[in-house]
């Protein structure tokens, strides 16, 4: 906790909270991915930057297993086979990048490349409409592209999505069902690809510090529940615009604070 003194400490409790809220929130199917891309940047404002990509990883965890117990089998291997390969030398790449920065004690270019990766899922988020329109012809090596470039992404900063939904949604899968539980295996997978780089390195995360974060991590299945519970009551889409709005300004924040 050396990080925060003078009255901080309540603020990174209230973020950590705030966090495993959000990630209970998506898994549980409110807000898309937009409130998991939220977290990464709004940890990097009250400690290293290279500590809050490490930090939320751990708290990620939980929530894939929470999703895959919800899609448990509702997935399409053959997917997942041809975005893999190239998502797992995306994280090697993204992890040595993210090793380097920190060793070198550059956290305020990994703060920056965190706030430039959080713009893209805005733009991303705002412009998917116009993807899924699109009339387009099946290549494989799209494929390998998005699956670099999801991994890549969620090495450096947890956000990978972007990459990966815009892939899936071009593919134009009729089950919705198939596309959660596609993804959240993917996902699961590629966080638990990333787990040793990030426990290899003490200024990607400090032991110490994920201790200190382990009372919260009940808040995320709670999340999901509410999630899950909140989807007939609250209308998604405005929900999103919210988050999206909200992920745009922390964006901003981050890149020139």
């Amino acid at each position: 906790m050396r990080f925060f003194v003078n009255g901080q400490i309540m603020d990174f409790h209230i973020v950590i909270a705030l966090s495993c809220l959000f990630i209970g929130l998506s898994k549980g199917g409110l807000g898309g991915p937009v409130p998991v891309a939220m977290l990464t940047p709004l940890l990097s404002l009250i400690m290293p930057a290279s500590q809050a990509v490490g930090l939320v990883l751990i708290p990620l965890m939980v929530g894939d297993l929470i999703a895959v117990s919800f899609y448990w089998r509702k997935w399409d291997l053959s997917r997942i086979k041809l975005l893999l390969p190239m998502a797992v030398i995306g994280i090697f790449v993204g992890e040595f990048v993210l090793l380097s920065l920190a060793s070198s004690g550059q956290n305020l270019i990994i703060k920056r490349l965190i706030g430039l990766f959080t713009l893209i899922v805005v733009i991303y988020k705002v412009s998917d409409s116009m993807i899924s329109s699109l009339n387009y012809q099946h290549r494989r090596w799209h494929g390998y592209l998005a699956g670099w470039l999801t991994g890549f992404g969620s090495a450096l900063a947890n956000v990978g999505a972007p990459p990966y939904t815009a892939y899936m949604l071009l593919q134009k899968i009729d089950s919705p069902i198939i596309f959660l539980g596609t993804t959240s295996l993917f996902f699961a997978i590629v966080n638990v690809i990333k787990l040793p780089f990030v426990l290899s390195n003490q200024k990607v995360l400090d032991l110490h510090l994920l201790v200190s974060i382990l009372w919260a991590l009940p808040l995320i299945p709670v999340g999901a529940w509410l999630g899950r519970k909140l989807l007939g009551y609250v209308n998604a889409k405005v929900f999103e615009r919210v988050m999206l709005v909200l992920l745009f300004l922390l964006s901003i924040f981050t890149l020139v604070s």
